[in-house]
């Protein structure tokens, strides 16, 4: 699916850089990505890390993994070969979102480390963070809202991260969180602090 399949078009320079975007809206365009088993957090994380940032007045976008799969990736699975495609599309539009300055942050099991390096490699260095929201599996089973890991023990749901399906940790992520561990508003902060210390949004 990452073929080029067309070969009369020509990449247009624009007039407006990421560079003055990021100057108008007072902040960097960055990615930042969590990442992490089923139930581990992602989302809420994200989320209350976009929150605290809004109040500032930096401008976010959360890409959710199940809201993309409702809508520009309905078309995909859980297979490995879906599971790279989801994660490829995802890279490109955080890619294309950062490009425009706004802070973009995704909400994806991501299970493969090859994928996620994928996804960085489109960005400039510094403004891809991964993002590890580290949540012991047995926390993650405890909270399992929709009931997905009991109906993955039960056979029900094949190719589940974390009972049948592989899930490679990040070996060097940018952030590391414990989330099994702490309040979901400390691991926001923790996000922030990031933010603020290498310049990416301003302190307050």
């Amino acid at each position: 699916m990452t073929r080029q399949k067309a070969s009369n078009i020509t990449w247009h320079a624009h007039t407006v850089t990421k560079a003055d975007r990021e100057g108008l809206l007072g902040h960097r365009g960055v990615t930042l990505w969590f990442t992490g088993l089923p139930s581990s957090g992602k989302s809420t994380i994200a989320n209350e890390v976009a929150h605290l940032l809004h109040e500032r007045g930096c401008l976010t976008v959360v890409l959710d993994g199940d809201n993309i799969r409702h809508g520009l990736n309905k078309n995909l699975g859980f297979s490995p070969e879906d599971r790279e495609e989801n994660i490829r599309r995802i890279g490109e539009v955080a890619h294309l979102f950062a490009e425009t300055g706004v802070i973009t942050l995704t909400a994806f099991i991501s299970p493969y480390r090859a994928d996620r390096n994928k996804a960085r490699a489109l960005a400039e260095p510094g403004d891809f963070i991964e993002i590890f929201v580290d949540t012991p599996l047995e926390i993650c089973e405890q909270r399992d809202p929709k009931g997905l890991f009991e109906k993955a023990k039960a056979g029900e749901l094949p190719e589940f991260t974390g009972i049948s399906a592989p899930y490679e940790p990040p070996l060097s992520p940018e952030i590391h969180l414990r989330a099994g561990e702490r309040a979901v508003r400390e691991c926001a902060a923790e996000v922030v602090v990031y933010l603020e210390e290498r310049g990416i949004v301003p302190s307050p």
